[in-house]
């Protein structure tokens, strides 16, 4: 395929809330940090320019945290993107802090909430952040409080809709009892399937699901994926994708990357289209 027909809108398009339409194929930018997403990138210039491909390539919505750095990969996307482009829709999450490389804590206090979205807004820079999602729920907290506050921060007008990420069901409902909530992000791809209820229950709902890990950190393989793609004249991780598409409409997936040119590869699989028995196929085989 020619990097000129490379579109991110061939793969259609979810709802958030209702109000915000995005292209089912976003922009993950946890890599675009450190090694151990800590710290800064050892190209600032090249995670910019990939932040900017991103978006010539179609892609209106992108993923990121406070804990991406932390606060890199926030300050990254406004310093590439800011005055951001119509359309382009920004999530970041709040929820969890950093020890160092590889070292995630859990924090759901609504105090640190606060604080987190009131650090994620100025680094945005923007007055309203568009998605703002649970990072992930703290034993020691529950839920109900920590999206207490994300539903106070929503009255108060710097929330525009919240999401979860790695919830449970009774997690969901648990927060929905006391919050809208528009999408759910947790580890899924065609090697990891164990959210499946989770995705039934989004789409039977009308909530966006958001798969983190999509490619498994590069650990797609076996010889159905090896054969779809080489029917395809694909890549592998563009066949993973391509799969994760099409399993359900509630779907947008967030590839993540470093590179212009895996970001393209990512992007060009929008537009790959699997007949029925090859989603079946691998969807059995994994």
């Amino acid at each position: 395929m020619a990097l000129e027909a490379i579109d991110a809108a061939a793969a259609g398009t979810v709802s958030l809330g209702g109000e915000l339409q995005v292209r089912r194929l976003g922009f993950g930018a946890m890599r675009i940090t450190g090694d151990g997403i800590w710290g800064a990138p050892a190209d600032p210039d090249e995670a910019r320019r990939v932040l900017r491909r991103a978006v010539d390539l179609g892609v209106n919505f992108i993923d990121t945290a406070d804990a991406y750095g932390p606060e890199v990969s926030e300050a990254l996307i406004a310093d590439a993107l800011h005055p951001y482009p119509g359309g382009l829709v920004i999530a970041t999450k709040g929820g969890m802090t950093r020890s160092g490389p590889g070292g995630w804590e859990r924090n759901g206090r609504p105090e640190h909430l606060r604080e987190a979205c009131e650090g994620s807004l100025r680094r945005l820079r923007v007055e309203r952040i568009d998605l703002y999602q649970l990072h992930t729920v703290d034993p020691m907290v529950p839920i109900e409080e920590s999206v207490g506050a994300l539903a106070e921060l929503s009255e108060e007008g710097k929330i525009a809709h919240v999401g979860l990420s790695n919830v449970d069901l009774a997690q969901l409902d648990r927060a929905r009892s006391v919050v809208p909530i528009v999408s759910v992000q947790n580890r899924y791809s065609l090697e990891d399937r164990g959210a499946d209820p989770v995705i039934d229950a989004c789409e039977r709902d009308g909530l966006a699901f958001i798969p983190w890990f999509p490619l498994a950190a590069g650990e797609v393989g076996g010889d159905a994926v090896a054969r779809v793609a080489a029917e395809h004249e694909a890549t592998p991780f563009q066949v993973a994708l391509a799969w994760l598409l099409a399993c359900s409409p509630a779907m947008l997936p967030i590839p993540g990357t470093a590179s212009v040119a895996h970001l393209e590869e990512n992007v060009a699989a929008a537009a790959l289209r699997l007949t029925e028995d090859e989603v079946a196929e691998l969807t059995g085989a994994a």
